[in-house]
């Protein structure tokens, strides 16, 4: 096909990427590792490790996972938010040969068990935080093996102390637990050193990830990422991104913010991934929320690159103390997740000076399909141009290929799109063209530059906070409510998360209150995907044969009413 986009290519970005370096992404690690093995790699809280001490601590857990009889191919979940035990984790599993299961650490019981379940994980590293939830559910599962990893335990002697005691005691922050056979990090640590970590024979085609995503539905899938589509699409980012990260001024080590999570596809790939690639300095941030906290961590760091979602940029702007930060060493400001709003984009180069290359991908592309070029001088309002051996179309509902400036879906092929749904054919089948295409449900158009813009998105989907929210999940919890007749969701704008979730229900109990129903989401329900607002209505709008009719509800842009009740959290 004619890659018309390729005349916007700056010249120093070739058109392909050459996949044959590297074997796996285990022979990706070992020679990053080895590279830049003096370098500081993490720092979290105040405490630093190097290349070396992620190498080293990575073979250890490795080692301890296979003297525990895990076989290569075995899957293995991650629970954690952005700890220094994350990277050491990953390192270890994907060297191992293992499959990497991340996890999003507030899930609730019952979209835990639906993930360890369905991935057939043998084994869980998890933060203690959460143990209490991987409680409610480990005996409906596979997972043979759990290591429990503390706040403190990378930070080393009286520090490390104090940070478990305030954590659990002071903050409160880890619920009782019984976990029986479950293992700490350091132990397994203490433990694997005595131990030899076997190299595994890898190949491009072996599977690196299970990266769980309600896809088209609102069943979780796992798209299957292998080691070639995670190499691809490092090697697309390496060649697009370096770019901007070698301007001026010169720095001796790239420094990143790595405040989205690394369970999140898009942190995974730049601020895992990339970094190693680039030997970088990754500034982790726990709590991104804690936007304070966040900005003062900040300004002990010239930081070069800053990947974020637009809600992310926008609450740091909105921080008095962010704007009297040093962004002279800031180069590149990404921006993913969901759509960087123009008033966004403009306040943010206004106090920065960066402007935020917007780029768009999905967890079944590993993630990215294209971006704006990284020496950009301003905002462009577009999603950029397809990345280095990507091949990017606008379909009809007929599959067939629109001329440029028509509106259509947009559907990508490339070494980075997924083998498929994990043991799912029949939703594989449902996403992918006879040719290799991978429809992605948005709707776009293509210019005659190359460059694509989001006109619509799956029209059901729901964005809040760069997450995919879809409405079946959601009503299909809400409906086994007692009090529940039948209900619908749909996204709503909102100023601080781009999109809300708002239910109406059709109440079988009327004394059934919006606060009820709220507490029950609480119990069934991650904190992004819960209902802002809920609506009691007699009757909800449907089509002849009885199907509820989501997109009449969206189009009413009436302000909610009484009896609506919004809902933070």
């Amino acid at each position: 096909m004619d890659k018309f986009w390729l005349k916007s290519y700056p010249p120093d970005i070739p058109s392909e990427i050459d996949l044959s370096q590297y074997q796996s992404l285990a022979h990706f690690l070992d020679e990053s590792l080895q590279k830049y093995a003096k370098r500081q790699a993490y720092v979290c809280m105040d405490k630093t490790i190097t290349f070396a001490e992620v190498d080293a601590m990575a073979k250890k857990l490795a080692a301890w996972l296979q003297v525990k009889g895990l076989q290569k191919g075995a899957r293995v979940a991650v629970m954690m938010p952005n700890v220094l035990q994350y990277p050491v984790a990953l390192t270890a599993l994907l060297r191992a040969g293992y499959i990497v299961v991340n996890v999003n650490p507030l899930y609730t019981p019952r979209e835990l068990e639906h993930q360890l379940v369905d991935s057939g994980a043998e084994a869980i590293i998890i933060l203690e935080n959460f143990a209490h939830i991987l409680q409610q559910v480990i005996a409906k599962t596979q997972v043979r093996h759990i290591v429990v990893a503390s706040m403190g335990d990378l930070m080393g002697g009286p520090k490390g102390l104090l940070v478990n005691f305030v954590v659990r005691h002071v903050k409160k922050l880890v619920p009782a637990y019984d976990l029986p056979g479950a293992v700490s990090f350091n132990k397994v640590l203490a433990e694997g050193s005595h131990m030899s970590f076997r190299p595994v024979a890898l190949t491009q085609e072996d599977i690196a990830f299970l990266q769980y995503t309600g896809g088209t539905t609102g069943i979780a899938k796992g798209a299957t990422l292998l080691h070639r589509n995670i190499l691809a699409n490092l090697l697309q980012a390496d060649l697009w991104l370096t770019p901007g990260l070698n301007k001026e001024p010169r720095v001796d080590q790239t420094i990143m913010v790595c405040a989205l999570p690394l369970y999140h596809i898009f942190a995974l790939m730049t601020c895992y991934f990339l970094s190693v690639r680039v030997g970088a300095l990754n500034v982790m941030i726990v709590n991104p929320r804690d936007i304070p906290g966040f900005v003062k961590t900040l300004s002990k760091y010239r930081f070069n690159m800053l990947p974020a979602v637009n809600t992310l940029f926008n609450a740091l702007m909105n921080d008095p103390d962010f704007a009297k930060l040093d962004f002279s060493g800031l180069k590149l400001s990404v921006g993913g997740g969901m759509a960087v709003q123009k008033a966004v984009a403009d306040h943010w180069v206004k106090v920065t000076g960066c402007p935020i290359a917007e780029g768009y991908g999905l967890s079944e592309t590993s993630p990215v399909v294209s971006c704006n070029l990284a020496m950009a001088k301003e905002y462009t309002g577009t999603i950029g141009l397809p990345f280095p051996s990507t091949e990017v179309v606008i379909l009809d509902d007929a599959d067939k290929i629109l001329p440029v400036g028509q509106p259509g879906e947009i559907a990508v092929r490339g070494p980075q799109v997924m083998a498929g749904y994990w043991r799912r054919p029949d939703e594989t089948a449902k996403v992918m063209t006879t040719d290799g295409f991978f429809k992605t449900g948005d709707i776009g158009i293509m210019d005659e530059q190359g460059y694509i813009r989001i006109v619509d998105r799956k029209k059901d989907m729901i964005l809040v906070s760069g997450f995919n929210v879809y409405p079946n999940e959601i009503e299909g919890v809400v409906a086994e409510h007692p009090g529940v007749l039948e209900c619908a969701c749909v996204g709503v704008s909102d100023p601080h998360s781009g999109e809300a979730v708002k239910l109406y229900v059709v109440r079988k109990d009327p004394s059934l209150t919006a606060e009820q129903l709220m507490a029950y989401c609480k119990t069934q329900i991650t904190g992004y995907k819960r209902p802002k607002y809920i609506e009691f209505r007699d009757v909800l709008p449907k089509t002849n044969v009885g199907k509820i009719l989501r997109r009449e509800l969206r189009e009413e842009n009436k302000p909610t009413s009484s009896p609506s009740l919004p809902i933070e959290g």
